[in-house]
């Protein structure tokens, strides 16, 4: 069964298993990613936010648990996307709850900050009262607690000629290096919940070469 994990009171982790996962994909290739990808919960003072939220297949306990903490706060709920490819259960939600589902700047909730990255088509969230970074593909949970960019391939899809290479990704995302991140609460890969900014600046170092 699927748990809402706490990790601070207001803020939430669940992981479920995204159903395009590839069993032994080819590694640093488009679909090199780990079958449980990562959703984030947070109740923010004006609405609940649900950022790349994946329903777990056939797990109606983990739907009750949600609609029961929706229901207990009682506030309007947002659904946030990171990345055109983390829409996962976005529409079916948004159903659900009447949520709102727009990242524009005047419509985040109280609390959330839009982060865009220039040219990749991502836009990261930044949880400024827990001091927690939310990204989609571009930062990724690595083994010994470690951040990494993703793989070069994941940018295959973007257009050639405005296709950023890792260094350059990495040098569009050092402004975040800027906020005083102390968790990067991943979707591919297991977060970092301390030391949040240290393990991006090295990420991004080793990204330059």
């Amino acid at each position: 069964m699927t748990e809402l994990h706490p990790i601070v009171a207001g803020l939430w982790r669940w992981t479920a298993a995204h159903p395009a996962w590839v069993a032994g994909a080819k590694p640093e290739s488009p679909s090199d990613w780990p079958r449980d990808v990562g959703c984030v919960l947070y109740d923010a003072a004006d609405s609940t936010v649900l950022i790349d939220p994946l329903l777990p297949e056939g797990d109606e306990a983990f739907l009750a648990r949600l609609d029961r903490h929706l229901e207990e706060r009682g506030r309007p709920v947002s659904i946030l996307t990171t990345i055109k490819w983390h829409r996962r259960s976005r529409d079916e939600l948004a159903a659900r709850y009447r949520a709102r589902t727009s990242r524009a700047r005047r419509h985040l909730p109280e609390g959330v900050e839009a982060k865009p990255i220039r040219g990749v088509g991502e836009t990261m969230f930044w949880l400024g009262e827990h001091r927690a970074l939310v990204p989609g593909d571009r930062v990724m949970g690595a083994t010994g607690g470690k951040l990494r960019l993703c793989p070069e391939s994941w940018l295959g899809y973007l257009p050639h000629g405005s296709r950023p290479s890792l260094s350059q990704l990495a040098d569009r995302m050092r402004p975040l290096l800027d906020l005083p991140v102390e968790m990067v609460l991943v979707s591919h890969g297991e977060p970092v919940l301390r030391g949040g900014r240290e393990a991006l600046a090295r990420a991004l170092n080793r990204a330059r070469g």
